[in-house]
């Protein structure tokens, strides 16, 4: 697995708010893109995994904000898996906009059966 990767990406105006910055919500959907690519860049993806009997779940989330980030913004986000568990896997990101730190987070997430009960991560996807 992967530890730390990095996406680059565009930011797109049905992202943005009346004031024409990205609203806060969208921040986790970014998050999540990293976490995606992350996989991907790992050799697996989502769907597979899930295929597989594997879900991952976001058990825990958090963002600071330290400026806002607009329309047509070029990020970079960089997405660095800093500990997992026997069922958990813990994240954070920095979101960058040049050299610019925009926001940073972290999150937890749970690994869970088809019935919602929590399960071991795979052996691979650990770190």
């Amino acid at each position: 697995m992967i530890i730390d990767h990095e996406i680059q990406f565009r930011v797109r105006y049905q992202e943005t708010d009346a004031q024409g910055r990205v609203h806060h919500a969208n921040y986790l959907t970014y998050f999540e893109m990293g976490r995606v690519e992350q996989l991907r860049a790992s050799g697996y993806d989502y769907r597979r995994l899930e295929a597989e009997g594997t879900i991952l779940v976001v058990a825990e989330i958090s963002c600071k904000y330290f400026a806002p980030a607009q329309y047509d913004d070029v990020l970079t986000l960089k997405t660095s898996t800093i500990r997992t568990t026997a069922a958990r896997i813990e994240h954070t990101y920095v979101l960058t906009r040049d050299t610019e730190k925009l926001v940073t987070g972290q999150s937890t997430l749970a690994c869970i059966n088809r019935d919602g009960q929590l399960q071991r991560i795979p052996h691979w996807l650990r770190t």
